[in-house]
């Protein structure tokens, strides 16, 4: 029996170790959404895999889809968001939007929208940025807007805005003021 195998680009966002060698990772893909798949030995010395599934890592992997779940087939390292941050605020805001990510999605649907989004943002955010917190606040509320969060109506219109024109941004107390809220809101009524 021969098993269906996915090529696609994902950002490891968890990692469990299971049994003496394996793991496990959560990994959010552009084609598949959000999955665990699971690699043998990856926890050995001697695993290709071990230095190239790290949290925060951009890859290209092959996933096969089991009877029962995913496996970790080859895999090629394009980036470690976390390793590659100019400083500490900016490995902060990489993992805020890691977990921010894995709090509001957890589907095994693919929206290669979001993915891109998220990547451009990760990327965007391991930078030096002056305005950070308010870059982040941005960033927060348009993935909260791709997911179904937050009605559009209710956003400014600088969240719709490319992750590049961020950074000629004007900053304003106000529009902090208006962001945060809507973002409060939205994580309370998720209940999540």
């Amino acid at each position: 029996m021969s098993y269906q195998t996915y090529t696609t680009e994902a950002i490891v966002c968890g990692t469990y170790n299971r049994n003496t060698a394996d793991r496990s990772y959560l990994m959010f893909t552009r084609e598949a959404g959000m999955l665990y798949a699971e690699a043998k030995s990856a926890r050995e010395e001697r695993s290709r895999q071990r230095m190239a599934l790290q949290d925060f890592s951009l890859v290209r992997v092959s996933l096969i889809k089991g009877k029962s779940s995913w496996k970790i087939g080859s895999i090629e390292p394009q980036t470690n968001f976390y390793s590659s941050a100019a400083d500490k605020a900016a490995r902060g805001s990489v993992v805020m939007l890691t977990k921010f990510l894995r709090r509001f999605y957890g589907g095994q649907e693919a929206v290669p929208l979001v993915f891109d989004y998220v990547k451009a943002a990760l990327g965007f955010l391991s930078l030096t940025q002056t305005e950070r917190v308010l870059l982040e606040q941005i960033i927060l509320a348009r993935l909260l807007l791709e997911l179904g969060y937050v009605d559009e109506r209710v956003l400014p219109p600088v969240v719709k805005h490319p992750i590049d024109d961020l950074t000629d941004l004007a900053v304003t107390d106000e529009l902090l003021a208006q962001l945060q809220p809507i973002i409060d809101k939205a994580v309370s009524l998720s209940q999540l």
